[in-house]
């Protein structure tokens, strides 16, 4: 049942562990072993105590918009499409930067 919960954006093992621990569930229990009330508590505790999905996935985005648009140092980072938290860009940085792009150089003449 943890790494189950785990699939759900904004739930880590950590918060699995808990959430099956105030639900009573042992973590080794199956999904498809679940009755519909142990569902349905499931879903009260992480809707009650839990910021997950699409609430938690906006607030990231608000948070990040915010940045931009105070202009600051991370702000801009994020704007450029760069890394944010000081990791060198002169190499690497590509999961940020994209597929390199090459740079027109002079053409070799031939004599």
């Amino acid at each position: 049942m943890v790494i189950s919960l785990r699939y759900i954006f904004g739930i880590g093992p950590q918060n699995a562990k808990q959430i099956c621990a105030t639900v009573g569930i042992p973590d080794e229990r199956r999904v498809n072993q679940l009755t519909d009330d142990e569902i349905m508590k499931l879903r009260e505790v992480i809707d009650r105590d839990f910021r997950v999905e699409g609430d938690l996935r906006r607030e990231n985005a608000m948070n990040i918009k915010r940045l931009m648009d105070m202009a600051c140092y991370r702000g801009l980072r994020h704007r450029r499409g760069l890394p944010v938290r000081g990791q060198r860009t002169h190499t690497n940085a590509r999961t940020r930067k994209g597929k390199a792009v090459p740079v027109a150089g002079k053409k070799k003449v031939t004599k």
